[in-house]
């Protein structure tokens, strides 16, 4: 499905407009500052002790849970 919006035509129109919007010259800054900015996130996701997506909402839930008063000290 992609594939039928996402064409190679698609593509070659994007890249034409990139090339008139910024310049020709400002192009390969604008990719190396993507690079860049994409080995940054991935250090930072290395050194952030390799949490998972799953391990803070495990973590919320425990927080929320101890928190919470009992319904049936009431």
């Amino acid at each position: 499905m992609l594939a039928e919006i996402f064409g190679p035509d698609l593509l070659i129109v994007v890249i034409v407009i990139a090339v008139v919007i910024f310049g020709g010259a400002a192009i390969p800054k604008l990719a190396r500052s993507l690079g860049s900015a994409k080995t940054e996130f991935e250090k930072g996701l290395k050194e952030g002790g390799g949490k998972t997506a799953a391990e803070p909402k495990a973590a919320t839930e425990a927080q929320a849970a101890a928190t919470e008063p009992d319904s049936s000290a009431s």
